[in-house]
Parts: C-alpha cells; structure tokens; sequence
C-alpha cells in the first residue's frame, strides 16, 4: 500500500476547478478528483493551523486535547498526567502511527512542527524533512525537489505514506513574479461588487480591507503579490489574483509529482489524499487573507481521496470533520485501533459511495477570536466570545446554501433557529466535558479568555484604536473600548507581580477575568 497525502495550507474549496471555482486553478488536483470521492461538506473542527492539525494528528476536538490557540497555554496539547506510561498515548493514537501500524514507512516534509513548535506533530513518523527551515514560509519549487528526491529513492517499494506540505495560498501570497498572472483577465468572485467593496471599507478588525496587513496597511518587498490594503475592486483583485496564483503554481508542483510516480510505474496503485487545514476569507465577514473566525469559510475545507478500487468520481455531500480522518484510515487499512477518538470512520463512503455524514458539526476558533459554531442543515450559527475586534454581534447566523459568502446574517430575523443551534451547542458542550480525560475540568476556551483573549490580539487595541482614527473609522473606538475595558489595562500593569490591573487570580492559580458581555461557554 502507498499513500501519498498533499496537505495544502489555507485552501479554500471554492477555489478549486473540481469544486466549481469559475477560474482555471487547480487542473492537476481537479485530476485526482475526478478519479476519486470529493467531500463537499467537510470541516477542520478547530481552526486554524496548529488546532486544525492537532485535531486531524490525534483524532480528537480541541476542547479534549486542549490545544485550541496560537499562543498561551491552549497552544500545547494536555499533559496525559497520572495514566502515562513510557510512552504517551500519541504513540498509539496518531495519524502517523496508524499508518506504523499498517507496516506502511511514514515520512513528513513539512515545517509544521517548528513553526509552531508543535512537536507532537512528529509522533509516528520515520522520516521528517525539514530542509529549508522556513517555518511555513517555503514556496513549492522548494518543496517539491525534496519529495521528487524521496520518490526518486523510494517510490517504487511497497508500504509507504508520504506527507508533503504545501503552504503557497498562504499569505504571504508567494508566487514567483516571473510566474505571471493567468487570472490578469479573469472576472472576480460575483458577489464582490463595488458597492461591497464600498462597505467593507467602513469594517473593523485585523485583516479588514484598510488593514490587510493586520493591524495596518504595511507591505513586503519581498512579497509584491501581497497587498496592504483594498481599497476599491482593484485592490481586491490584487487579493484574490495573489492567492488564486499560488494554488495555481503549487498546482503545477503537483503535477510533477503525478508525474514522477507515473514514470515508476505506481501512480494507480498509490493512494492520494488531498486537503487542507483551514480556508482563508476573502471579503467573507470583511475579513481580507486571513483564517480568523469559526466561520463557514475559515473551517469548511477540501477533502479529496483517491483509493486504489474505491469509488471514482462520486460526490459526498455528508457533514464531516478533519478528526474522521484517522479512524478513516484505520478502517481502510485494517487497523484494530482502539483508540480515544473523537473522530468517526466513513470508510463506507469510499468503498461504496455511502452516506455516513453526521447530522451536527461544531467547529471552533480560539486564535484570532473566541468563537464556537453550529453547522446543520442549510446554516451555520456562530456564537462570538472574543470578537477579535470585528465588533461581532454575539450571535451569527447564515443560510450557507442561498448566502455562500455571508452576507446576510439571519439571527434577529430567525431567533427560532439561532435558539435550536444554541441548544445544540449546549448539548455538544455537555458531552465534550463529561468525556473529558486525564482529570481536567477546564474548557480550553475558558483558558484562552482567562489569559488576556487570543493570541493575535493581546495587547493590540490601543495601537489598533489610533490606527482607526486615523482612517476615519474613530466611530468604532468607543465600542472597542467598551467591550475590552482590559486591554487598555494591559498598559498598567502591577509592578509587584506584572499582571495587568484588571486581572485576577482564583485560588486554583487559573487568571480569569469578567468583562461586560462574558458569556458561558
């Protein structure tokens, strides 16, 4: 058995020719698809990149490993505590270790584990590829001549699991200028009209149209692709060209690498799998390059498998996640795994084209804000604990089917809806901390709103505030201050022990702080 698993980050499926993206993007992945199932409804269950992965890697939600953030405790996956043996339980539970145990040799080229110092990442792997050390700022015709070399060397023995990764749509948007631009005469997206774009020009929070750099409108010599800012229809060309061109020019990559395992004679005998750790927002909730929400377009992601005398060309229309993948692979490959997973098999639907899709899915963001969703039936319902400083209502609410880019939100209109998601999400909680392990009683959620909010905005409001006024949006200040009294706190902080003023400690040592919309998770 081979496996060759192209995991792509912030590749949104939309953009993809096999998932009907009007631009030529992806004629090699658009490949692998047509020869295998196409997920249609399938989503990271925490977002973005380190919780996305951990959940994918351990089978499990973030509010069971505790890895939820970018930054602060949540960052790090638990400690197993008292029940550890020699070894942790990632030595039996990991996506890798799957594999191991299929007597499949596991190899990993990717930055992943350094970059966010999420070495967890590495259990059960044989080989790991690290070469050029940029921390997830390599381009493919970087990549690509270390997994042409493995092939070269390996690809034509029996057994084997290949993971490449490719972080080209990643801003920053990284395409060669010598690649040109294909889409130079293609159309926009259709729902971004002038008058959209107008709109957006009065939106708040990091990654909006005037801030696309994140908190400002700064550039990159070194990434001419990669826009400040957006100011009209041109500018959010300049946005959606830049990543539309990179998964174009990975795409490219991709295809050499078809080509080097045709050429050994094992193309169709290898497995392929194709997918994501999150989307990316391109003017969706005014958010510009960036993955920053638990929305429908940060969490829904591309999932593709090709198996060798599986289904061929069928589309998946079931809710699924990113942490089914493991028991998925299990179930292929003959693997008794006995796991504590999270996730749930689908094997059914690659053999024979079942649905085994769920009827509920919650999905999570605890980086750039503290958000928890509902996705079912038509909607998605997004429940806002930390607003990032998008000024987010507290609940969302978005018919995905007939509003695809969010541009309606149904909460007020539809309060019947909202209260059966908020329901749902109730219940999804209940069971998430009675089957917690381990001995831990804490929401992972919790923690991250104890320790000063997400990871990409402590400590940036009053920056960001003068920033606002001096792009005349100053109308916003008043609100970002009512909402995060603290964060202006964090500049007075208390000389005898360093915390900020408007912390405090309960006595089992866990900082917590109440704010004027806190809000029960």
């Amino acid at each position: 058995m081979r496996l060759l698993i192209l995991d792509i980050d912030t590749l949104r499926p939309d953009h993809l020719g096999c998932y009907g993206y009007h631009r030529d993007t992806s004629p090699n992945i658009d490949r692998i698809a047509a020869e295998g199932v196409r997920f249609n409804n399938y989503y990271c269950s925490d977002a973005p990149c380190l919780p996305s992965r951990a959940a994918m890697i351990s089978g499990r939600f973030g509010i069971h490993t505790g890895a939820i953030g970018h930054g602060g405790t949540a960052a790090d996956m638990r400690l197993q505590g008292q029940s550890r043996g020699f070894r942790d339980r990632m030595h039996h539970m990991s996506l890798w270790t799957v594999m191991r145990r299929a007597g499949m040799y596991t190899c990993s080229i990717s930055p992943f584990a350094e970059r966010h110092s999420a070495y967890w990442f590495l259990a059960g792997l044989n080989e790991v590829h690290n070469e050029t050390g940029k921390a997830g700022m390599e381009s493919a015709e970087e990549v690509t001549p270390v997994a042409l070399d493995w092939i070269d060397r390996r690809g034509a023995d029996d057994n084997w699991c290949l993971h490449i990764n490719y972080w080209d749509p990643h801003t920053d948007y990284r395409a060669p200028e010598q690649f040109g631009n294909p889409f130079a005469n293609e159309p926009l997206p259709a729902w971004l009209t002038e008058e959209v774009v107008e709109q957006h020009q009065q939106a708040v929070g990091p990654h909006g149209a005037r801030e696309i750099a994140m908190y400002d409108n700064s550039t990159k010599d070194a990434f001419p692709r990669q826009p400040g800012e957006a100011r009209d229809t041109e500018g959010v060309r300049r946005v959606i060209d830049g990543y539309d061109c990179g998964i174009r020019y990975m795409d490219g990559y991709i295809g050499q690498l078809l080509d080097a395992l045709e050429a050994k004679g094992v193309l169709n005998d290898t497995a392929i799998i194709v997918t994501s750790d999150h989307g990316e927002n391109q003017g969706e909730l005014g958010i510009y390059a960036e993955h920053g929400t638990a929305d429908n377009i940060t969490c829904r992601i591309p999932m593709i498998i090709r198996w060798p005398g599986g289904k061929a060309g069928h589309v998946d229309n079931g809710l699924h996640y990113n942490l089914d993948l493991a028991p998925t692979l299990a179930a292929m490959l003959g693997v008794d795994a006995r796991c504590e997973w999270d996730g749930q098999s689908y094997r059914p639907t690659l053999t024979d084209g079942e649905d085994t899709g769920r009827d509920v899915l919650v999905v999570s963001q605890g980086c750039h804000v503290c958000q928890r969703s509902v996705r079912f039936g038509p909607y998605i319902y997004i429940r806002t604990y930390h607003d990032g400083y998008h000024l987010f209502p507290r609940e969302m609410l978005f018919d995905v089917e007939e509003d695809p880019h969010e541009q309606n939100n149904l909460a007020e209109a539809r309060p019947e809806v909202c209260a059966q998601a908020a329901r749902m999400l109730m219940d999804w909680h209940d069971d998430m901390m009675a089957t917690q392990i381990d001995d831990y009683t804490i929401d992972p959620m919790q923690t991250v709103m104890a320790e000063g909010g997400p990871e990409h905005c402590r400590g940036q409001l009053p920056e960001y505030c003068q920033w606002l006024e001096k792009t005349d949006r100053g109308w916003a200040v008043p609100e970002l201050k009512r909402r995060h009294p603290q964060e202006f706190a964090l500049q007075h902080r208390n000389p005898l022990n360093g915390q900020p003023a408007a912390l405090q400690t309960a006595p089992d040592g866990l900082q917590f702080r109440l704010t004027q919309d806190s809000d029960p998770m």
